[in-house]
């Protein structure tokens, strides 16, 4: 390989992360079942969000797992042979929206307040509150703008943060579809 090839073909997904869209009857323990699949295998569960969709029978799980693409898609598999499964897919490598949100509890000295609203304002971070000590921000995109702004803030000293983790929509309005015909055939 040339220097030249090897700046262009670099993997689709460098963190071996892979983003699972999992739609599910609104059941009790379905959750369990589909992390258990997970657990048994002994692969860790990144980052989960659960959460109604546009029907009120049916959540959405958004899962990010560190696995090989093979083992996710025996896994989703699975996954669709639970009776409460209504759809499972891998959206690492599909047209989606993906975003996460993050609250983030960062020192604030005099000083140094202008400049820190300053790089906030780059990443259009929102000041939730403000005390004379610190700012609250709240940031929305992918993750790697939540990553280069935490990056950006770190100097200054997060006192505290929580992160919801990854959610995605494929951008293709025919999934959409599948959900409103699950509706139709109840």
């Amino acid at each position: 390989m040339t220097d030249a090839s090897l700046q262009t073909s670099k993997p689709s997904n460098p963190q071996g992360t892979r983003t699972l869209s999992i739609l599910v009857e609104n059941r009790f323990g379905v959750l369990s079942r589909i992390a258990g699949l997970f657990s048994a295998r002994g692969y860790n569960i990144e980052s989960l969000t659960v959460a109604g969709s546009s029907d009120p029978g049916l959540s959405r799980i958004t899962m990010v797992v560190r696995c090989e693409p093979l083992l996710a898609q025996q896994i989703l598999r699975q996954v669709e042979k639970l009776p409460d499964t209504v759809e499972a897919s891998d959206l690492t490598d599909a047209n989606c929206v993906e975003r996460e949100l993050i609250l983030v509890r960062v020192r604030a000295p005099e000083g140094k307040r202008t400049t820190l609203l300053t790089e906030a304002e780059i990443f259009r971070a929102r000041v939730v509150t403000a005390t004379p000590d610190n700012y609250v921000f709240e940031v929305t995109g992918d993750s790697g703008k939540v990553e280069a702004f935490l990056d950006v803030v770190r100097p200054y000293g997060i006192d505290e943060m929580v992160r919801t983790g990854k959610v995605a929509l494929h951008r293709n309005l025919t999934l959409r579809s599948t959900e409103n015909d699950v509706t139709a055939a109840r």
